[in-house]
């Protein structure tokens, strides 16, 4: 099963700068202007070697901005390995939450073998960028973030956060949002084996970072092809989060429909009325509708076209395991299964190529941006979800399937720079 060590992570140095002006939030939910405003408040900001833009081969740049970094000891590898603790304090509607999780090294291993587990499709384009990076610089500069089950409440993986008083608290820091980020360092030898040896029978469930996870697949299999694998390009960086801890979040992605021919919202609700309940409300009510059938697990979509605006509830699961009987029932019963295949492809035409060239169809966190679209008449419509529930997550990763992109969102997201995992 899962093997996870400690390790030595490079961390900024106080000579960087204060760390919350040095970290920033996952690199592919940051436009240019925010990219350039984190750099003009210090150069040395994590973005420059995640997401950089120097030069004419930014990769290269990258590489030799870190070599220089390490040089000029902006960066530094710590002296003892570790396991950190990280922790993120943060609200929603107004309630305080947390989430703490381990960051550590993980040995890589193919999804075939069923240690760790993806549960999303992922895109082509994504996986280069992130290959050219990492043979650029040989680094891990953010965590991928996966889930693990502890049932035994005497292991120390079940109550993570209680290790913080093992540990030295490395940084304290709250961002521009609001939320405070933790880091501790648990360097003590027996505690380090203890929790490595209470990972040996665990699966771990990528939460966010599938992208990278196959990076790092590849990266490995590219460096054995050409004569110059490394024991430290075996691993990558991990943050392991218990999937019953209390602070898990995952919000809905919406979908939002555009330039569709000959669309037409009456004629689409027409079709659905022999499989939905079709139950028209305003849009600003649609919320509580989807609430209310998440609370009774039920599978519910809000449409709104901006004409029509109403809740549609699946009348019969049962259509879906005629139409996908290859499936397990854990895929089949999604929500966003039922959304892509009895609307989205059947109906629309939106497969999988669409999807992922985004000719019909874009996403959005907030439904408020997704009506907007709507009302505004950039889009044709849009369809309004509930969120993923964690164990339907571990239920489809554990039948080796995938969700449709984009069905999941877990917040908060993991800020970049804390920790960076060297791979030399």
């Amino acid at each position: 099963m899962a093997y996870v060590v400690p390790f030595s992570a490079l961390r900024f140095t106080k000579k960087a700068g204060d760390i919350g002006a040095l970290t920033c939030p996952p690199y592919d939910i940051i436009s240019e202007e925010q990219r350039k405003a984190y750099l003009a408040e210090n150069p040395h900001n994590i973005i420059r070697l995640e997401l950089p833009r120097d030069g004419a081969d930014p990769y290269a740049v990258a590489g030799e901005t870190l070599k220089d970094w390490i040089d000029t000891d902006i960066l530094e590898k710590d002296a003892a390995k570790a396991f950190y603790l990280y922790a993120i304090d943060f609200a929603v509607d107004g309630e305080k939450k947390f989430i703490a999780g381990l960051v550590g090294r993980v040995r890589l291993t193919p999804f075939s073998e069923g240690v760790v587990l993806p549960h999303e499709e992922t895109l082509s384009k994504a996986k280069a960028d992130r290959l050219q990076l990492m043979h650029a610089t040989a680094c891990n500069f953010s965590n991928i973030y996966s889930l693990y089950r502890e049932d035994d409440t005497a292991s120390p993986l079940h109550d993570v956060a209680a290790l913080a008083a093992k540990g030295t608290l490395l940084n304290d820091m709250t961002d521009e949002n609001g939320l405070r980020h933790r880091l501790w360092a648990i360097t003590d030898e027996k505690d380090t084996a203890a929790i490595t040896a209470a990972f040996a029978d665990k699966k771990l469930y990528i939460a966010d970072g599938h992208h990278r996870y196959e990076t790092a697949l590849n990266y490995q299999r590219e460096l054995r092809e050409a004569g110059r694998a490394t024991p430290d390009a075996d691993y990558c960086m991990m943050m392991l989060v218990e999937m019953s801890h209390p602070g898990l979040c995952v919000f809905p992605t919406h979908r939002v429909l555009h330039d569709l021919a000959d669309f037409s919202g009456e004629k689409l609700l027409c079709t659905l009325s022999d499989t939905f309940r079709i139950e028209a409300m305003p849009a600003e009510a649609l919320a509580d509708g989807l609430r209310a059938a998440y609370a009774a697990h039920k599978t519910a979509f809000g449409f709104f076209d901006g004409r029509e605006s109403c809740l549609l509830t699946l009348k019969d699961a049962a259509v879906m395991d005629a139409l996908l009987p290859t499936l397990s029932p854990a895929s089949r019963r999604l929500d966003v299964t039922v959304l892509h295949t009895l609307i989205l492809e059947r109906l629309l035409g939106i497969d999988k190529k669409n999807m992922a060239n985004g000719t019909n169809l874009t996403y959005t966190r907030a439904a408020a941006e997704a009506v907007s679209a709507v009302r505004s008449g950039s889009a044709d419509a849009c369809f309004l979800l509930n969120p993923t529930r964690v164990e339907e997550i571990r239920d489809v990763a554990a039948a080796g399937e995938k969700m449709p992109q984009k069905s999941t969102y877990f917040y908060p997201k993991l800020i970049t720079g804390l920790t960076v995992n060297p791979l030399f």
